[in-house]
This record gives structure tokens, sequence and C-alpha cells, in this order.
């Protein structure tokens, strides 16, 4: 027992805190801690000292105390600091105070590691601490004291805990059912419902659903088919779109004095990363409170049973773009070499040439010889990933550069490219496809049908009386469509999907896109190195091995707005270097690949 508690008179500290102002009010709620911790204290005992904060208890010790939010609340007791000065000031030799008092235990801090350590660094100090309900007693059994302290810390714990989870809970029964959680994402707006319980409807309480923004909306379509399509980067989709602001309009954040009036790299990707565009409601994306708004782990996010909104990204494409980033994860888009110091030379195929085990491979020199490369055993930590993968895979780069010229010389820029591309697609079976697309038009036509009604019954729910009987039923008819179009929505999402039996046949149109090309007489192989890798980017290779390692299949994207930029690089190609003889049609006979239309 310390001695200041056997003088006559002792000095006491009070201790308090509240949580922020958006769960109480700290004004009312000190008042009240320092008013319950006066009344539990002895008749000689004096208040010299108030120290309280306004934060969470659940906080770290060492975060403690160093908010300023007090000084927003017109709190009429005099602060002489934070939980971090009272500790301070209590290993101080000339302190003021012989104990400290508060409210609970509670108001220590939420956790019980905290409130313990907190109590320890007093006790090394000689400075007792007393909860005002609690048994403030100098004589008697301590070890009677310490059960009830460790048991109003248990109970203070558990409280937070199961308060917590209930909320999560709650929250996330919210989010499965399709409703909106804060403010709506670009390209969306809220839609308000009446709240489904009648107390809260009463009170004017609703809650909110997503639908397409209009302008917004479009720009998002536009942007997912301009990084799935025509394999853009984030760059340039924001360069595209800050070329016509009035056309796609810039998002604005939260907090107005940051708008840029611009798109930038980051919207963008950010945009293209988030789920809710494919008419699901995902929560949970980001830890804000935990990890500083960090991305969690995908499978942390909480999704909604079925789609709640119109999509306006479809899953398979969100899917797909997710993989490609995965693909090309670390990878530079632009073809200049690495910044590094020690960077001697780039490749031909960088972030092209892709292994069967969905890794990109890695260009290597040996022997005087170029090769790419995927060996897993570098994927430290999950060596039960690639089970049954090679040790290395290798392929050499010469191989693929005649493979590569020789698909583009013939199939891109040769005289007979119409007739072997024509060819091609008549051995297409594109029956399934012409069926999804009839599908897709009466889905379409059956959601302008549903739009029209709900603007015939909400017209008349708005001229009615809200409490009449059928104003009520008009409500409720409305919602019952609304639930119709999302299903429609979510069906049309999946109509939109490639089929897994083969590539979209190409109309007469887009096929005439090869003639907007020019012929060229030159061997390709040949070109610069600069010019060959640039003409390798501007129609989009893609080299995709086979699992036996020694085929491949190559496939080239012809975008119908980048056809300007193919046809003034290979003018250039063509410029610098001599008609020759093309690769022979041995050598040719081997090549095999795909063409992808634009849609």
């Amino acid at each position: 027992m310390p001695l200041a508690l056997l003088r006559d008179e002792v000095r006491v500290a009070f201790l308090g805190r509240t949580s922020t102002e958006d769960q109480q009010d700290p004004r009312q709620s000190l008042m009240r801690q320092l008013g319950n911790a006066k009344t539990a204290l002895p008749q000689s005992w004096v208040v010299v000292a108030h120290f309280y904060d306004v934060e969470s208890g659940r906080m770290e010790l060492d975060q403690r105390g160093r908010g300023g939010h007090y000084d927003r609340f017109d709190i009429p007791i005099a602060r002489d600091g934070g939980i971090a000065d009272l500790l301070s000031e209590a290993a101080q030799p000339d302190r003021r105070f012989d104990v400290v008092i508060c409210e609970s235990i509670a108001r220590v801090a939420r956790r019980a590691y905290e409130g313990l350590s907190v109590e320890r660094d007093l006790e090394r100090c000689e400075v007792s601490l007393f909860a005002a309900n609690e048994t403030i007693s100098v004589s008697g059994s301590r070890a009677q004291r310490i059960l009830q302290r460790r048991l109003n810390q248990s109970v203070a714990e558990y409280e937070v805990l199961n308060t917590l989870e209930q909320f999560w809970g709650g929250l996330c029964t919210h989010l499965r059912e399709g409703w909106n959680i804060g403010k709506p994402c670009y390209g969306y707006k809220a839609k308000t419902y009446r709240h489904p319980n009648p107390s809260k409807a009463a009170k004017g309480t609703t809650k909110t659903r997503l639908e397409p923004d209009g302008p917004c909306g479009e720009t998002v379509t536009q942007m997912a088919s301009w990084a799935y399509y025509d394999s853009l980067g984030v760059d340039t989709i924001a360069d595209l779109l800050n070329a016509d602001l009035a056309k796609f309009p810039p998002p604005t954040p939260p907090g107005k004095t940051r708008a840029r009036g611009s798109w930038s790299s980051s919207s963008v990707s950010d945009i293209l990363r988030n789920p809710k565009y494919t008419g699901y409601q995902v929560y949970n994306r980001r830890a804000t409170r935990s990890r500083r708004g960090k991305v969690n782990d995908p499978i942390k996010w909480v999704w909604s049973r079925e789609p709640a909104h119109e999509p306006l990204i479809p899953k398979w494409m969100y899917d797909e773009l997710t993989a490609r980033r995965g693909a090309r994860r670390r990878s530079r888009i632009s073809a200049e070499p690495n910044r590094h110091p020690q960077t001697r030379r780039t490749y031909a195929f960088r972030a092209m040439v892709f292994c069967p085990c969905g890794r990109r491979m890695v260009g290597e020199p040996r022997h005087g010889r170029t090769y790419y490369l995927c060996r897993p055993s570098n994927n430290r930590g999950r060596p039960d990933k690639y089970n049954g993968h090679p040790k290395t895979l290798y392929l050499r780069e010469d191989a693929l550069l005649d493979a590569a010229t020789g698909f583009l010389a013939d199939r891109v820029f040769g005289l007979e490219r119409r007739s072997i591309l024509e060819a091609q697609l008549a051995a297409v079976d594109d029956h399934e496809a012409r069926e999804n697309e009839a599908r897709g038009a009466r889905l379409v036509q059956a959601m302008d049908d549903l739009s029209k009604k709900q603007n015939s019954v909400l017209q008349q729910a708005m001229d009615g009386d809200p409490d009449d009987a059928f104003t009520k039923a008009l409500r409720s008819r409305y919602n019952e469509l609304e639930v119709q179009r999302a299903e429609l929505a979510a069906k049309l999402s999946t109509a939109n999907e490639p089929t897994s039996t083969g590539p979209k046949v190409p109309t007469a149109e887009e096929v005439s896109l090869l003639d907007s090309l020019p012929y060229l007489a030159v061997n390709l192989i040949q070109a610069p190195a600069d010019l060959l890798r640039a003409l390798f980017e501007v129609v989009q290779l893609h080299i995709q091995v086979h699992e036996e390692g020694n085929r491949a299949t190559l496939t080239v994207t012809l975008p119908a707005d980048q056809i300007p930029q193919v046809t003034g690089t290979a003018e250039r190609i063509g410029d610098q270097m001599d008609p020759q003889e093309a690769p022979g049609a041995d050598a040719r006979e081997r090549l095999w690949g795909s063409i992808s239309c634009p849609r």
C-alpha cells in the first residue's frame, strides 16, 4: 500500500476518456465521468488534476493521447493533458497526485492488455489506480480487488468485441441483399428506396441501390473496352479521356478542394479494379481503419449473393482484366530499356510470351543467344503451386522472331492476307455466337420495356396520396419491376460473355480493316529492333506457349481506331528497308496463329 494513502489528505488525478463525437457527446460524457468519480471518493480525497482524451479505447497505447479533438468541444473541465501526460507525470518525484481514479476500468482502455499496461506502469511509480464502480478501500484483501478488476477488464473487452461482431454481421447482411453503403462510386448514382422496416420508414430512413449515372457510366464502360479490346494501359486511357472532358467527365473526390479537374492514371486504375462495376455489391475491399486504406486480399471481400444493379463492366471482362494485370505484374509497358544503371539490353518480346502455367516468361541471354524461360522455382514460399511444371522451360528468341515476322508478313501485311483470313473464318462455326447475340438483343428489349413500365408506375405513385393503399401497391409493384430488371441485367452480362467454342466471327466491315493496311515486301526479321518492337506493341502481339513446350499460338489484334498507328509503324519500317525476298514457304508452313478483330 503506498504511504500516500495513509495521509490525512490524498491528492487524486482524474482520468477520463470518451469516444469520437460520432459515437457520443464528449462534453456530457466527461462531465458525467468526473461527477461519478468525485461521488465515489472518500471524504479526505481531493481531485487536483484532470487528464482526459477524446479517442477510441481500442487504440494502441503508444498512439494514445496524441489527438486534439477535445479542442472542438466546450468542455468545462480544465485539461492537464491526456493519458500519455498522466503516465509521464506519474514517473516524476514531484508529481501533483498520489492516486488516479476513473469512472470504470473501460475508460482506461477497452482492451485488457492496454489496461494492464497502464495499471502496471502506475504501480511501478507507487500510484494506485481506482475505478468509481469498484470498491475503494485502503484496507482489506487486495486479491479480492484484483479479481474484481480483472473481471471488469474482461467484460469491457468482451462488450466491445461483441458489439463489433454484431455490427459487422448486420453490415454484411445489409450488403449481401444488394443495398449500397456509402457514397456511390464514379459511374453510378444512388437510387433511394423506402426502408423495409415500417417504424424506420415512418422516420424518413431510407436505403439505396446503385443505378448508372448517364455519361459517367458510359465513361466506365468505354474505359473497360479500351483496356480489354485494345489492351491500352492506364496512362494511355487517361490521355484519351482528358482529350474530351466534356464527353468523359472526370471524377470529383469527397473533398472538392482536391479535385484536379482531369483524369489521372491512378483514378483510371482504381475504376478498372473496382468489382462493383460488375453489378455486384462488394464491401471490405480496403482496410480503411486498421491498415490505412490498403487493399485487402480478395478472399476477405464481401459480395452480394447476386447482381444488385446494372453492370457497367461485364463480370467475365473484369475477371479477364484482373488476370491480365497479374500476368503483366512488375512489367514495364514502354519499350525503353530499364532505368537501372546496369541495364545493357532490352528484349523484343518482353511481356508478350506466356508459359502454359500462366506466368510471364522472362528474357535471359545464354551462350550468345537470347532465350525466354519460365523458372517456377523462383516462386519462393509456394513450392506446391506449380507441381508437374518442368524445372525450366526455354524458348529461343530467334525462333520466335522467325515465327512472328513470318506471321505478320503473311497474314497482316502480305498480298494474300485477305484470302487467308476468309479461308480461316469459313471453317469457324459461329452458330452459338449468333444465338447469344440474338438472346442479348431480346434481353435489351425486355429491359427497355421494364423501364417504361417503371416510369409509368412511378408517375402514378408521385401523383397519388402517399398513405393511400393504391399508392402503396404502386410502390410495391415498382420494386418488383426493379428486381426483374436486375435479373435481366445479370442475364445480359452472361449473354455477352465470349463462348468457349471459339472467337466471334467478324463482320465484313471488320475484315475490311486489313485492306487499310499497307503491303510490305520486306523481310521483317531484318527490321531495326526498335521499329520491330513498336510494331509488335501496336498490333498487340501475344504469344501463348503450349503444354508440350515446342508449339505456341500467336495472336494479334487490329483495333479500328489504331489502324493509323499500325500503318505509320509499318511504313516507317518499309522506308528504312529495301524490298527483299520474304521468308521461304517451308519456314512459314510451321507458323500458325489467329487474328482477333475488334467488336
